[in-house]
């Protein structure tokens, strides 16, 4: 299983990096690549075009309707629908209850069919397989319905918090992963609200309590200094930590 990080920034688009967007890939039994993006942010679908063909992909995963997350899904909407190639077939798309509805506002279309002729819209409960891959949604803590993902692939295990607060969720959805890839939008010297990001040192306990192998801290907003916010997470966590950074690459 490889990951790539096509987007890293916290809550808008950086000037090193679009908002959150990662590449899942692994291949089958047939060995057949399979490709799964999460999350599609502000800016990420230029990016994308730098690691991999936009239609190559296998599915997307929408974590929240949080426009850092999903907003280039209206842009990949225009891509599918007039590509020289011809209009594509409709790509599987899981997110939270009302993702087409929402998707459908976001780029002024009709409720129906909304941007449906161009993706099958699926909404995140139960695990689910897609060629190699095993994914298993679990809910987090942020004020709009959130998943991180588990996501299972020859015999690797990548884990993803998504936006969250402090929630034992993390600790079932990182469960002895190869790698966690943890938001840490907030510092520990702030007054920060609950109930709606990780501190580095919130990402860090997060990882030990899991028992995760890897730790890789993402979503730092533009306005704070990501190497405070890496040494927060290496303040509690003893493995090896980085910051994401766009292009990055991890094969486990």
């Amino acid at each position: 299983m490889k990951l790539t990080i096509v987007g890293c920034s916290g809550s808008y688009p950086g000037p090193d990096s679009p908002a959150s967007c990662y590449l899942v890939e692994a291949d089958d039994s047939a060995g057949r690549t399979w490709r799964i993006v999460i999350d599609m942010g502000n800016g990420s679908l230029g990016a994308l075009h730098n690691v991999i063909d936009p239609l190559s992909i296998d599915a997307v995963l929408l974590s929240h309707l949080h426009v850092d997350h999903c907003i280039d899904l209206a842009s990949y909407y225009v891509l599918r629908r007039y590509h020289p190639q011809g209009a594509q077939p409709p790509l599987p798309v899981w997110g939270p209850k009302g993702t087409a509805r929402q998707m459908a506002r976001a780029y002024g279309l009709p409720k129906k069919p909304g941007m449906r002729e161009e993706f099958d819209f699926r909404k995140l409960a139960a695990p689910f397989a897609l060629g190699p891959f095993r994914v298993t949604p679990i809910p987090v803590d942020h004020p709009v319905p959130a998943f991180g993902f588990r996501i299972e692939a020859g015999g690797r295990v990548v884990a993803y918090t998504g936006d969250t607060g402090p929630t034992e969720a993390i600790t079932t959805l990182a469960h002895d992963a190869d790698l966690l890839l943890a938001e840490a939008s907030f510092r520990e010297r702030d007054d920060n609200p609950p109930h709606l990001h990780l501190t580095g040192a919130d990402a860090g306990a997060a990882a030990v309590k899991a028992g995760a192998k890897r730790l890789v801290v993402t979503h730092i907003p533009p306005w704070h200094d990501a190497e405070e916010i890496l040494a927060e997470a290496e303040s509690t966590y003893a493995g090896p930590v980085e910051l994401a950074k766009q292009g990055a690459v991890f094969e486990l």
